[in-house]
């Protein structure tokens, strides 16, 4: 690739002076700045910035020869901000020339941003119905969101659709002076998509948008691109979560039949995608030159078949049983189910009926537990919606605040009389009268001790406070422990052994008491105190302690779980967790086991911080098992990173090309590149084909991706058996084509490992009885610069005759996995070790067979 130029000739003259003046100007090539091929991450098939930030494909348009790749960019940093829009152009789609700036972000006079120029299309005017060219020349001419900022004068924090041209090949642009042509005083009007319809209806210039927060697609018709008229709208359906942008609509063959036209409607969301974050799904329908409409809008939810266990319709709980938190007794299931949101929440959606389990009441903070009354297992599944907060219960927790079995040390401090008494010893600010206390800190048992209540000072009190001596007799001490969190020593509980502090513990500058354990085997049978040591003042100055146990077992503490669980004979047997969402989805348990059982489902909110609540709704026993919501909607991909895609216009013969920003907004900002961060999809072809749910997309990197095949390198492997564990292949690779056709025989999950290196790699593989493809990538190198990043993806493929086919594209610091001839994808970011290039064959839990194998080393198409 040429590096692109560093002239910024599109912006306005006006515009230029300001950046100048705020020295924004694009960083020039220095001799030491880094060749783009030799950064670690780098991709050589995909394209990237040489420098700055970049996120969504932009007018995607081919002319005169070549395909244009505009895109939001920032030219003045590596995270986003200050959008513009940037230009990249290709004779093949894969060998992409970077461009000067494009339409760059105004300013007004004083030097402040008035107008963001945010995402939008390109088409071709060759009727000039615009005028901005002749009919000789025709221009080229960009829709585009105009994001005004708090600094415009008239629209501030409104989104409008703006107009900008070109009549040189998309080198230079010029913005409509009586921008913008189409405003709906909305502050999330956003991304045009405009192609030119020819049909029965007529011949126009049609519009699709988005209003952001209502999930809407909007359509207007115009046809001189300056003056548009409302023609419908779609939408709310399927997918809901977050924000639904960048519409695309347009029609497709199925299997090339041109007598069978379907038009497809792509809209992607953010966050609320399948695989979490950001996201696309498609709609297949019919479009009149009016309105479109859906043939794969799921229906209105109906209940499974089976009986209801809670249905919460009635006003009541109807038996269940609501422990609200004692300090905010309101909270968190108030005193009947909701109708839908409650106060200071967000809007609930999902649910089904007149009413639902919603922890929010109170806000975050209040923690329960809601328990059913018991029933009879008598069906094969559990079926019920869940939302609310994503805390499941970790290995080694409790849901309530039982204690571990064991001798109460000091009669857990329900002392008839003073800790003076009971023979400890109080020195400093510490009074016998005030000790023990009732009060202060929630789930003490009875009686504690709490320095804040201990003296007349509160958080200033200081001193020791120290137990008489007794025997260890046992390998643990559990103990509960709320208070203030201090690591100099100055505000901690000591075990004394031999009067030396050989265990401590201090708070976690919370109220809350939870449970701690010492493992005290080592100091079995040796003489031992307790003391408390509060030398802190200022906030959080205080312990809290209570219930000291002397007992075989660790204690457990207890979780930080919003969590719905059935319990047979007092054990947790199966459990589900919200997805920090309002929106319910359904969970199912499979239950087989437990049929004749009498069991309960406890709903337990122990969570006060960021999403800790949970949602529930429509706990039905059923033979049949119900599917996530996600699973029945169509998606572009079923990976993490597969965003804002849309499709060019005016392809040569017809060809549907589709590109997406291979990124995600849980983590995009942070990803782990240097002087560049973004990067694209390869580009593909899209077709429509027939499938027992209907026609649906298949999805193929463009036939121009074969030229970089290097096929004399080519590796090619016979059938052969996948003995359990890893087989490395003779041949290895960063920028790879690998094509591969499986059976599973007896393995539990096989599959690929590739971007190997050792003890690392990104596995690529299929579980059978899921009948899931996926994606792992939490052992894949680098994933730790965000704690969203680590994910395993996955998506449900059916075998072909009892094959599964894989096109897989390796390319430095991705994956894209193309399924079953591309009736299913996953796209992925990774970030390998340096050198990380094995590739390998692996099965777990038995035997499975490669029945062919073939790995292709490509060619750089860039850089």
């Amino acid at each position: 690739m040429i590096r692109r130029a560093k002239s910024l000739t599109a912006w306005a003259v006006t515009a230029a002076l300001v950046v100048s003046a705020l020295s924004l100007a694009a960083a020039p090539v220095h001799a030491t700045d880094p060749d783009p091929a030799t950064q670690q991450y780098r991709p050589y098939l995909h394209y990237t910035p040489e420098e700055n930030w970049m996120n969504d494909p932009n007018g995607l348009v081919y002319h005169n020869g070549k395909y244009h790749m505009f895109y939001q960019y920032n030219p003045f940093g590596t995270t986003w901000g200050n959008m513009s829009w940037g230009h990249a152009s290709s004779a093949d789609l894969l060998h992409w020339q970077e461009q000067p700036l494009a339409i760059p972000q105004t300013f007004n006079g004083v030097g402040q941003s008035v107008e963001d120029i945010f995402s939008g299309s390109i088409v071709v005017d060759s009727q000039n119905s615009s005028g901005f060219g002749t009919a000789q020349d025709p221009p080229l001419v960009a829709v585009y969101t105009s994001n005004y900022t708090g600094s415009h004068p008239t629209l501030a924090h409104k989104q409008a659709q703006s107009l900008a041209f070109s009549t040189d090949d998309g080198q230079t642009w010029t913005k409509y002076s009586g921008n913008p042509v189409l405003n709906r005083n909305s502050s999330n009007f956003r991304d045009p998509k405009v192609f030119k319809y020819d049909g029965p209806a007529g011949s126009y210039w049609v519009m699709s948008a988005v209003e952001a927060t209502e999930h809407r697609v909007v359509f207007y018709k115009s046809n001189d691109l300056k003056s548009w008229d409302y023609l419908d709208d779609f939408g709310p359906a399927n997918a809901q979560e977050g924000i639904w942008e960048c519409p695309d609509l347009f029609p497709l063959a199925v299997d090339g039949n041109p007598a069978n036209i379907k038009w497809v409607l792509v809209v992607n969301l953010n966050p609320g995608s399948v695989a979490g974050g950001s996201g696309g799904q498609y709609f297949v329908g019919d479009f009149d030159g009016t309105s479109f409409t859906s043939d794969t809008a799921d229906a209105v939810d109906a209940l499974p078949a089976g009986t209801v266990v809670g249905g919460f319709n009635n006003g009541t709980y109807n038996g269940w049983t609501a422990q609200n938190d004692a300090a905010n007794p309101a909270g968190p299931w108030g005193a009947a189910p909701a109708s839908g949101s409650v106060v200071g929440q967000n809007q609930v959606t999902g649910h089904i009926g007149a009413g639902l389990v919603n922890g929010f009441h109170g806000g975050d903070t209040p923690v329960g537990t809601l328990e059913s009354p018991a029933f009879t297992v008598g069906s094969d599944y559990l079926n019920f919606l869940v939302g609310g907060g994503r805390h499941p219960q970790l290995p080694g927790e409790q849901s309530g605040n039982v204690p571990p079995p064991g001798y109460l040390l000091f009669d857990g401090f329900d002392y008839p009389g003073t800790l003076t008494d009971a023979g400890w010893q109080l020195t400093g600010d510490f009074q016998a009268a005030r000790n023990p206390s009732t009060s202060g800190g929630e789930f003490a048992i009875g009686k504690r001790i709490n320095t804040f209540e201990g003296g007349i000072l509160a958080d200033g009190n200081m001193g020791t406070i120290t137990s008489p001596e007794f025997y260890l007799t046992n390998n643990n001490i559990g103990f509960l422990l709320g208070g203030g969190n201090r690591t100099d020593g100055q505000l901690q509980v000591e075990l004394l052994v031999g009067g030396t502090p050989v265990r401590t513990a201090t708070g976690t500058n919370s109220g809350d008491l939870n449970w701690k354990n010492w493992d005290v085997s080592q100091y079995f049978g040796q003489i031992a105190r307790i003391r408390v040591v509060d030398n802190a003042t200022g906030p959080w100055g205080h312990l809290t302690l209570d219930n000291m146990i002397l007992g075989s077992v660790p204690a457990k503490p207890r979780s930080a779980e919003t969590t719905v669980n059935l319990m047979v004979n007092g054990q947790t047997v199966r459990t589900a967790t919200g997805a920090d969402s309002e929106h319910l989805d359904w969970a199912a348990w499979d239950v087989k086991e437990f049929r004749g059982s009498q069991a309960t489902i406890r709903v337990v909110d122990n969570n006060r911080s960021g999403w800790g609540h949970l949602l529930a709704d429509e706990f039905v026993l059923s033979d049949t098992e119900a599917l996530p919501r996600m699973e029945e909607h169509d998606w572009l991909d079923w990976g993490k990173d597969y965003y804002a895609t849309v499709s060019f216009n005016n392809t040569p013969d017809g060809k549907r090309v589709m590109l997406g920003w291979m990124n995600n907004w849980d983590y995009g900002q942070a990803t782990p590149t240097s002087t560049w961060r973004g990067t694209m999809t390869l580009p593909r072809e899209v077709t429509l084909t027939q499938t027992p749910k209907g026609p649906r997309l298949r999805q193929k990197a463009v036939t121009q991706t074969d030229t970089l095949k290097n096929t004399a390198a080519t590796y090619t492997a016979q059938g052969q058996d996948i003995q359990p564990g890893s087989t490395t292949l003779p041949i290895s690779g960063d920028v790879v084509q690998i094509d591969a056709e499986f059976s599973p025989g007896t393995a539990s999950s096989f599959g690929l490992k590739v971007l190997g290196s050792g003890t690392e790699a990104t596995l690529i593989g299929y579980t059978p009885s899921t009948r899931r493809a996926f994606i792992d990538r939490t052992n894949s190198g680098n994933e730790g610069f965000h704690p969203a990043f680590a994910s395993i993806d996955d998506a449900p493929v059916q075998l072909v005759n009892g094959r599964l086919r894989l096109r897989v594209y390796v390319d430095r610091a991705s994956v894209e996995v193309f399924a079953q001839d591309g009736l299913v994808t996953l796209t992925d970011q990774v970030f390998p070790a340096a050198g990380a290039q094995s590739i390998s064959l692996f099965s777990e839990g038995g035997t499975a067979r490669v029945e062919s194998l073939t790995v292709t080393p490509l060619n750089k198409a860039m850089w």
